[in-house]
């Protein structure tokens, strides 16, 4: 019997996601685009263990447009991967930064970093061929 996947899977093994929103409203939609990449993490690394997503609005600048930094923090089996985006870069990579590019842009650097984290994990792991066992000569 096959098993069914949601659109969205558990994100993490247990389930354990946690979504906050600072200085601004709780957004459905902005939830949703952060499952969806959560969802993308797991497939990359399948034994995260938990994952909290933090969006905070800064003060609001006239000239630049409104910024929001975003902070993930990955657990995984040996290791937090902790990625802030700082939201200069955000003006310098985009004329109207909006809280998506930021969320894309913080993304994009936790999957570089857990894509590094998953080769040295398995660098570091013993090779696991089975020996031959060798037929004693009668």
């Amino acid at each position: 019997m096959a098993s069914v996947r949601s659109a969205v899977p558990n994100i993490t093994a247990d389930g354990s996601l946690q979504i906050v929103f600072h200085n601004m409203k709780p957004s459905a939609a902005l939830r949703a685009e952060i499952k969806k990449r959560v969802a993308k993490l797991e497939k990359l690394y399948g034994r995260l263990i938990g994952c909290r997503v933090s969006v905070e609005a800064q003060h609001r600048q006239h000239r630049t447009g409104n910024v929001h930094e975003v902070h993930i923090e990955i657990d995984a089996p040996g290791k937090r991967i902790v990625v802030s985006h700082e939201p200069h870069h955000q003006t310098e990579r985009h004329r109207n930064p909006s809280t998506r590019d930021s969320i894309h842009d913080a993304f994009k650097t936790a999957e570089e970093q857990l894509k590094e984290f998953k080769v040295q994990r398995k660098q570091a792991r013993p090779n696991r061929r089975p020996m031959l066992k060798l037929a004693a000569n009668p």
